[in-house]
């Protein structure tokens, strides 16, 4: 009875395994499309428009990202606990990044000293945690193998 018991609970883990590794697969994919839409060489040219202040650029690139980032949520179960602080340390940073960057600029700044402004402080950031986050969760997926 014993062994029907645990061949019972081993065939329930396969099939349990079947159904939820293409679904853990599908939010390690969806996080990792967060972080590269997210990321500045993507998410700038994106939203930048010639005619807006560096301002209003801020405004749109933060907002972009909270809705990337609210509309993935849900992901979190899937995946491990340390790869969603990754994930969430990351989009803190970059929203920090973008708001510092705004602030050090005048009132009379355009979106393109903005985005310049970015680039180069994402360039000489000593630690991107995007692609830190990025590389966990990569990572992370290749255990599942």
């Amino acid at each position: 009875m014993n062994k029907q018991l645990d061949e019972l609970h081993l065939s329930l883990r396969h099939k349990n395994q079947e159904v939820v590794l293409p679904i853990r697969l599908q939010a390690y994919e969806r996080i990792c499309l967060l972080l590269e839409r997210i990321s500045p060489n993507h998410i700038i040219p994106r939203l930048n428009e010639k005619d807006l202040s560096a301002k209003q650029l801020q405004g749109a690139l933060v907002s972009e990202i909270r809705s990337e980032f609210s509309h993935n949520l849900s992901q979190q179960v899937y995946i491990s606990e340390e790869a969603w602080i990754y994930v969430t340390g990351a989009i803190e940073q970059l929203i920090s990044l973008i708001n510092e960057s705004a602030n050090e600029l005048d009132d009379s700044a355009t979106s393109l000293d903005l985005a310049k402004m970015v680039f180069e402080k994402n360039m000489r950031n000593q630690q991107d945690t995007l692609r830190g986050a990025l590389s966990f969760i990569k990572n992370e997926i290749k255990e599942l193998f």
